[in-house]
This record gives structure tokens, sequence and C-alpha cells, in this order.
């Protein structure tokens, strides 16, 4: 459970820090038109800070950590959000210093993406292993009791 506080309090640092680096470079370059600088933070609260809460209290309530995907989904999904939000950041600061971005900057942004995906589908089985179907280890573990009506 550590691993996933940490996580969250890491994406909570890192999302502020974007916010403020965003507001900083665009008002230095006096910059006021869209650029993607304007979202990072925002990515990384919500994907991150948010994302890593929920995963918390899943823990708590299904040791979800003691699914057979967690460390796979853990680290693809740092991995992808990491890789996607850094894009992101120098796609944005190009955008604030009047470059163009092209195909060094479109390929890296669609493997983060991918890793993102993968990392969910990692997470969604581990949570299906967890929840199951109400009458597996999982919910024996638990001490839950389903009844079942006779067919």
């Amino acid at each position: 459970m550590k691993k996933l506080y940490y996580s969250a309090v890491l994406y909570t640092v890192l999302g502020l820090l974007g916010g403020l680096f965003y507001r900083e470079l665009t008002k230095a370059q006096d910059f006021t038109g869209v650029t993607q600088l304007s979202v990072v933070h925002t990515h990384l609260l919500t994907l991150g800070t948010v994302f890593f809460l929920i995963a918390i209290a899943l823990e708590k309530s299904l040791r979800l950590s003691s699914g057979r995907f967690f460390n796979a989904f853990f680290w693809t999904y740092h991995a992808g959000l990491l890789l996607s939000t850094g894009i992101m950041t120098a796609h944005g600061i190009m955008t604030v210093l009047g470059q163009q971005a092209g195909p060094a900057i479109s390929g890296p942004a669609g493997l983060g993406h991918v890793l993102l995906t993968i990392a969910l589908v990692f997470f969604f089985v581990c949570l299906r292993s967890r929840i199951g179907d109400g009458s597996g280890p999982a919910a024996r573990q638990r001490g839950e009791t389903v009844f079942r009506e006779a067919r």
C-alpha cells in the first residue's frame, strides 16, 4: 500500500510543479496562445494522484496488490503516464517557444498512450481476479458468504 501512497504523493508534487512551470514559462515568454502545457498538471493530478488514491481504497478493501498482474500494471502505468506527460511537456515548451513539433514528439506520445492502455488492461484483469464471482478464494479470504438461488 505504501507504493500506491508514494505514487499519489509523487504525482501530486509533479502536477503542482507542472502547473507552476506552465504559469511561469508562459508569463516569461509573454505567451497567450494554446499549449499542451496548460493540461499537463491536470493530467498528472487526475491520472496520477486521483487514480492512485482510488487504488489505495481498492487495495484496502480488495487487497489489489495480491493480484497476479499488479506489478505489471504498476510499473507499466508509471512508464506510460510519465512518458505521456513528459512528451506533453516537451511539446508544450516547443509551442510556447514558437517551434514546430514533428514525428519525434508524436511517436513517443503514442507509445506512452499504448503503455497506459496496456497498464489499464492489467489493472482490470487484476481487479477482476480480486472481485471474482463472489464464490472464489478472494471472497472467502474477505469472509464473504454468497447465497445463490437454486435453478
